[in-house]
């Protein structure tokens, strides 16, 4: 037979020893973590409304494809492209 003793960590919950220590801190009145958020992430908040505009205008040209009623003007996807490789 083999003998196994309980040895190391195995019986430790790091969770609750976390939130136990958490508690003593809230308790003594130490600050608890804060956060801010800053005048970049409020404007790519704002920048959220322009996705949700997008997406509308994506679901068109979907329902569009999906119908038959999309046609490509080549001459403008031409011209597109060749404007991009101007730059």
């Amino acid at each position: 037979m083999m003998k196994i003793n309980n040895n190391g960590i195995s019986g430790i919950n790091p969770y609750k020893q976390h939130m136990k220590k958490m508690d003593k801190q809230i308790q003594s009145g130490q600050k608890a973590d804060k956060v801010e958020i800053s005048s970049a992430a409020k404007e790519m908040q704002v920048a959220s409304q322009i996705t949700v505009e997008r997406q509308a205008k994506v679901e068109e040209l979907k329902a569009k494809v999906e119908n038959g009623s999309y046609k490509v003007d080549a001459q403008a996807v031409a011209k597109s492209i060749q404007n991009f490789y101007k730059m």
